[in-house]
């Protein structure tokens, strides 16, 4: 998908430009950044001052010629926060709705697609009758039953309370990773979302790009700190899993040694993604013992940024993966850190909660 929108409304100027491609692209930013008037413009239902529109070799908007294709005729699939159902229509009927949609000649196996979103015995019930994390499902599951060459998801889970949003993040990463293949524009204001599932991940800020690249480049940057949150940034790296103890704790192998954590319910061998978040680092000039922290990886400092305050964001080479560690201006000074610098990363192993290892 090629993408150039510029539109501008009250004192708000959108200036963005995209080529997104398979996988999962999400567009993160606050309140106000832009997120829904670019989804809202990709579907069709907003005709920007600006826009040029390319999926699939096809021009689908170009403002400057006149194009502009009405939303059921782009061939995309979308599930918005809420989820749109029809009140008076079980969840089979609403299914068969989105076949509707399906071009003459393409179609999407229904069987297939309720069992990706383990919808089998939900389809005589009433929408009424489903949970928040349900109804979502069925939502996705119309919107696939379209055929669609791309699907759009609009903060698909700010709906839904923490239980029922950790219930419907693994459906999304078998679509994900399945065989269908599609494309999806991903909007969240939720960073624990997008480092689940995202591949590419774009940062905005009044509305426009501040940064993006790889999920796993633009989380371990430092610079995207001040535009995640202190609170929220963290690197995101992949691990194998090794073996589960009898105690609860599980081992899992990264390019840089192992790490011990609890929670993990991927079987042995599998490969999962860890966000681990830069304020649970604890960082030492020389091996650390005595601590009830297990997980001492060695790391290198590859990168120092200061903040406006008294802190300070430290992107870390381990093995073949980038950490990132929150620490403050003093601490800098004291360990006399600098960029090159070969010293410790201390994770404690409850520091990454079960919710933050995605597959």
């Amino acid at each position: 998908m090629k993408l150039v929108l510029k539109h501008s409304f009250g004192n708000f100027t959108l200036d963005f430009q995209l080529d997104a491609g398979a996988g999962i692209t999400a567009l993160f930013g606050h309140s106000g950044s832009g997120k829904s008037t670019i989804i809202n413009a990709v579907a069709g239902l907003l005709r920007p001052d600006y826009g040029l529109l390319e999926v699939d070799g096809e021009i689908l908007m170009d403002t400057a010629r006149g194009i502009h294709t009405a939303p059921h005729k782009r061939r995309f699939g979308t599930v918005f926060q809420d989820a749109r159902l029809f009140p008076h229509l079980s969840v089979a009927q609403n299914l068969d709705f989105g076949t509707r949609y399906a071009p003459q000649g393409i179609s999407v196996s229904r069987d297939d697609v309720i069992d990706l979103l383990g919808i089998a015995s939900l389809m005589s019930r009433a929408p009424n009758t489903l949970s928040g994390g349900e109804k979502q499902r069925v939502a996705l599951g119309r919107a696939l039953l379209s055929a669609p060459r791309m699907l759009l998801m609009d903060e698909p889970l700010a709906s839904l309370d923490s239980a029922r949003k950790q219930e419907i993040l693994p459906y999304l990463e078998h679509l994900r990773d399945g065989p269908l293949g599609l494309p999806i524009l991903y909007v969240s204001h939720a960073v624990d979302e997008i480092t689940r599932l995202a591949d590419t991940l774009v940062l905005l800020k009044d509305g426009r790009i501040a940064a993006q690249g790889t999920l796993r480049a633009v989380m371990s940057d430092p610079a995207a700190v001040p535009l995640l949150g202190v609170r929220e940034a963290g690197a995101v790296i992949e691990a194998t899993v090794l073996s589960h103890a009898d105690d609860g704790l599980s081992q899992l192998a990264i390019s840089a040694g192992t790490l011990e954590l609890p929670g993990v319910r991927a079987s042995v061998g599998s490969k999962v993604r860890l966000r681990v978040m830069a304020q649970d680092i604890m960082l030492s000039r020389t091996r650390p013992s005595g601590l009830s922290a297990l997980n001492i990886l060695p790391v290198t400092i590859a990168n120092i940024r200061f903040g406006s305050g008294p802190g300070a964001a430290i992107a870390l080479t381990a093995g073949e993966d980038t950490l990132l560690a929150r620490v403050t201006r003093r601490a800098v000074a004291s360990l006399e850190l600098a960029e090159g610098a070969e010293i410790f990363a201390v994770l404690k192993a409850t520091t990454v909660a079960p919710e933050s290892i995605g597959h």
